[in-house]
């Protein structure tokens, strides 16, 4: 009888430390898991998908207008390689820009939770991931689209990074090399499609590069404190920063309603484009002027979503257009 009850005593004793030890892994792995998703989360930030996008939106409609013109069936695996290549090539670019302005953007409300300012994400690891991804992308346009698309990546890596970012502490003519380097996409995407740029490629790419000045504008005012406490200069002294604003504002979107309206004139595009993309530039140059002439946060904010509601409207009505 003491036999049997010393028996089941160690039983359950013995099971007991098997539970015990069950618990110990299922939580070291249910650690593990969430360590290694925490680390996928803060790495699919750093690519700002956001900002993506618009790079995508941007990238397609020039090759879609690239090939517009040519013979034969729209050719769907280039454009995918086109668009993989290019989003690689930005994400690695934005993960770099990241890198590069850690300490700053760490002195930031508007960026001071991104994954490299808070610590969350090794330093070392965004600086690989960023290589990484601009040079497979780099690589990836030039093997499986084109040369010319992959230099024109590149051209846009270089630039933002090493012009613009740098400039950003120093003069507001940052948000020029900015606008240079931001509007590159169409241009990679008609070079994607056809192999070369006509004017057509360089039209897109002015559309693009005027929509910069006032989108920028809107964000600069909005957190023009930020960029004052972190040292950034991308606005002039107080006693200028008013009239720049009004000039990077309203000079850019006077030019650019007549540019969109290019196409329905030369006949490249059809008249529900002309009248749309006249619509929706009066609504972006009314917000435009309503913060040029009085400055609030409120005012910018909704120039800032007239601008990202802009540009998928011009350039949706621009392929549409251009397919009828």
């Amino acid at each position: 009888m003491l036999e049997e009850q010393a028996e089941v005593e160690f039983t359950h004793d013995d099971g007991d430390r098997g539970l015990a030890g069950s618990a110990q892994v299922y939580g070291k792995a249910l650690a593990f898991a969430t360590r290694l998703y925490s680390t996928i989360s803060d790495c699919w930030t750093l690519t700002k998908p956001e900002v993506n996008f618009l790079i995508a939106l941007t990238t397609f409609t020039g090759f879609y207008l690239g090939h517009a013109h040519q013979p034969g069936h729209f050719p769907f695996s280039l454009l995918a390689c086109t668009l993989v290549g290019t989003l690689l090539v930005a994400s690695g670019t934005g993960t770099l820009n990241q890198y590069i302005e850690r300490h700053f953007d760490a002195q930031m409300r508007r960026t001071a939770r991104r994954p490299l300012a808070t610590g969350r994400l090794r330093a070392s690891i965004g600086l690989a991931l960023g290589i990484a991804l601009a040079a497979l992308g780099s690589v990836f346009l030039a093997v499986r689209v084109n040369l010319l698309a992959s230099a024109l990546a590149l051209f846009t890596l270089s630039s933002y990074l090493l012009i613009y970012t740098p400039l950003k502490r120093k003069s507001p003519a940052c948000t020029l090399i900015g606008a240079i380097a931001g509007a590159m996409p169409p241009l990679i995407g008609w070079a994607g499609a056809s192999g070369h740029l006509s004017s057509e490629a360089w039209l897109l790419y002015g559309i693009l590069f005027l929509w910069q000045f006032p989108h920028f504008m809107a964000i600069a005012w909005m957190y023009r404190d930020d960029y004052q406490r972190a040292g950034y200069r991308v606005l002039p002294v107080a006693d200028r920063r008013c009239a720049f604003v009004n000039w990077m504002t309203v000079v850019p979107l006077l030019v650019l309603i007549p540019l969109t309206l290019f196409p329905a004139f030369s006949g490249h595009a059809d008249a529900i484009y002309g009248l749309g993309a006249l619509f929706a530039g009066s609504v972006f140059l009314y917000h435009g002027s309503v913060l040029a002439l009085q400055k609030s946060n409120q005012h910018a904010r909704r120039l800032l979503l007239a601008s990202i509601a802009y540009l998928p409207v011009v350039f949706a009505l621009l392929i549409g257009g251009s397919a009828s």
